[in-house]
């Protein structure tokens, strides 16, 4: 799809934005030569340039910092996701830090497992409860599910409206980017008796205490949160109450391989998978567009006005920014990948951020530019079997999230433009916690013109 820009021009997304003076902005202004440290600060603000400097110079690169094995390049990166043989998920949600006594103590007293379900399943179990999951959220559900989307939309909208009114600055994240898409999967799966808040930082914990690196202090606090997250999720699946058609009751009637009944803490583990995917990785999504939205000149107005706009620019990134930034997958056997020898029991950490810029597969990848050709190209919902069962849904509430919010709010402008947000900085997922806006000078609103460069 080719978008006019602001000018008159066309943007043929095969070739480089027509925009003047756009080179790689910050993908070069960090000193490459720094130590590389997955959760610094620097990295976690601008993580492209060692991406860059990875596909480039080391494509499969060891780091000793973390043991895992850096695969950056979008060719290696889709075969180790397509090769399940060699590539095995069973680390896919192992804790990064390493959990001490005082807080294996608090998962194992609230009876906390997460055998084999979804994304860290490569057992022969693995495609019947894909298919119960994927039911909820095929591309026929979620267009059924559109209006709720759109409703449950303007319903925060209208709470956020009434802030619009205010002289000073106000949030886009926690009342909006962060409570639709839980509120959507509470519906959408027919789940009763949590509030969204409590539902989120649940969520949240379970991010933080697996992929993060607090200390051990902050995962005891984390780990009470996950204890009563999963207390909650096995007392739902255990009540047998689930009205039918609902995901636990789906659940409660699969089968596995052998015909005997899916047991309660596998249920109980992909409850937990999709719950978390469902509305903490979509809200960091929402997020994200909502903030490069703002920060790019014209996107916003076109996102209320062109058809198609809202969906050509969640496409665009998911390419460069991804919420889900790496996953994880260890070697089966001895193997070479890149043209590296990797031994058996290697941890692997696929940079499916760096994929989406490889510029072997996208001409000018620090460009933004909506209606890329082959923007769906990125990786950044996986590929092959483990393929994320909620992409359509996630593009789909992200780009109503944009629309809306852009028809809603046509007058407001990022609070502070040359202000970076506090980001969210784990292992495997990255986005803004803040998206400040504020209500533009009378005549004034979103900035016009091409969508620039990227950061």
């Amino acid at each position: 799809m080719i978008f006019p820009v602001a000018d008159g021009r066309e943007l043929d997304a095969t070739r480089s934005c027509p925009v003047p003076g756009a080179g790689t902005g910050a993908a070069h202004g960090a000193d490459p030569w720094d130590p590389l440290d997955l959760f610094g600060a620097s990295f976690v603000r601008d993580p492209h340039p060692w991406l860059d400097r990875l596909r480039a110079e080391a494509p499969v690169h060891h780091d000793p910092r973390t043991g895992l094995w850096l695969v950056s390049r979008h060719q290696d990166v889709k075969r180790v996701l397509l090769d399940t043989d060699r590539f095995l998920p069973d680390n896919a949600q192992n804790a990064v830090t390493p959990l001490p006594v005082a807080v294996m103590r608090i998962l194992v007293r609230a009876g906390f497992t997460l055998p084999p379900a979804l994304a860290n399943n490569g057992t022969p179990s693995h495609a019947g409860l894909r298919r119960v999951v994927t039911r909820f959220f095929d591309a026929r559900s979620v267009a059924t599910a559109v209006p709720v989307i759109e409703r449950i939309a303007e319903e925060l909208l209208d709470e956020v409206a009434e802030r619009a009114t205010a002289p000073d600055e106000f949030d886009l994240f926690a009342p909006f980017a962060q409570v639709l898409p839980c509120r959507v999967l509470l519906e959408l799966l027919g789940i009763q008796g949590v509030d969204p808040a409590t539902l989120i930082a649940w969520s949240d914990a379970a991010l933080e205490l697996f992929w993060g690196s607090p200390p051990p202090a902050r995962q005891r606090e984390l780990a009470v949160l996950v204890a009563e997250f999963h207390q909650w999720l096995a007392a739902v699946v255990r009540a047998g109450t689930a009205p039918p058609g609902s995901f636990v009751r789906a659940l409660a009637d699969h089968r596995l391989p052998d015909g005997t009944p899916l047991d309660a803490a596998t249920a109980v583990a992909a409850c937990f998978f999709v719950f978390v995917a469902g509305q903490s990785t979509t809200g960091q999504l929402i997020a994200t567009v909502l903030h490069r939205a703002l920060a790019e000149p014209g996107v916003w107005p076109r996102a209320a006005e062109e058809a198609g706009m809202a969906e050509a620019w969640v496409e665009e990134v998911l390419r460069r920014e991804p919420p889900v930034t790496t996953w994880r997958r260890v070697t089966a056997e001895a193997t070479r990948l890149g043209g590296v020898d990797l031994p058996a029991g290697a941890q692997v950490l696929l940079m499916l951020m760096g994929s989406g810029s490889d510029p072997a597969v996208f001409p000018d990848p620090e460009l933004m530019c909506p209606g890329r050709a082959n923007a769906r190209r990125h990786l950044a919902f996986g590929a092959g079997r483990h393929l994320c069962p909620g992409a359509t849904l996630a593009r789909t509430e992200a780009a109503v999230a944009l629309r809306a919010a852009a028809r809603r709010l046509p007058a407001v402008r990022a609070a502070d433009a040359s202000a970076e947000p506090p980001m969210l900085g784990l292992l495997s997922f990255r986005a803004p916690l803040r998206v400040a806006v504020e209500r533009a000078s009378t005549g004034e609103g979103a900035p016009s013109g091409p969508a620039r460069n990227a950061r």
